[in-house]
């Protein structure tokens, strides 16, 4: 029997797919850091995204996405609500067809403020699930991206 024609278990694919289980656990990961953020009124993609551009000065749209792995399309949806609030501003870039994203002073405060809240949910994380564990969970996940990207790539040519 080759792989079309055999049934596939759900029980076997919900045990070992590997995005199945990541987005499980990125789901839950992501519902301890929302409540820890709830203050600051900023959602665990948000800050993400601050931070992201909180590294650089004022990055492409483009080279933000690829940094994020995220399309243009899901990225500009996730920065509509950070420029309404004034914490980003978006402008063009000097050919006028790129654009490019950057902190605000505002956004850098709002930033400033939920970061000691990430720092004590990041804490609580590491401490309950191992700082070395979590250090090795992190690399291994860059290797996963890189990976599927790679394989991502690979299928384009």
């Amino acid at each position: 029997m080759n792989a079309q024609t055999r049934k596939i278990d759900p029980v076997e694919v919900a045990r070992s797919c590997a995005c199945f289980n990541l987005r499980k656990a990125a789901r839950a990961v992501t519902q301890i850091y929302e409540a820890a953020l709830e203050p600051s009124g900023l959602k665990a993609t948000q800050i993400s995204v601050l931070v992201a551009l909180a590294i650089g000065e004022s990055t492409p749209l483009t080279r933000l996405a690829q940094s994020m792995v995220m399309d243009r399309t899901t990225l500009t949806r996730n920065l509509a609500p950070l420029k309404r609030k004034g914490w980003i501003a978006i402008e063009r870039g000097p050919d006028r067809r790129e654009r490019y994203a950057s902190l605000t002073r505002s956004g850098r405060a709002v930033l400033e403020r939920a970061l000691p809240l990430w720092q004590a949910v990041q804490s609580q994380v590491a401490a309950e699930f191992g700082g070395g564990r979590l250090a090795a969970l992190v690399g291994e996940l860059n290797a996963v991206i890189g990976a599927a990207q790679a394989g991502a790539s690979d299928e384009r040519r």
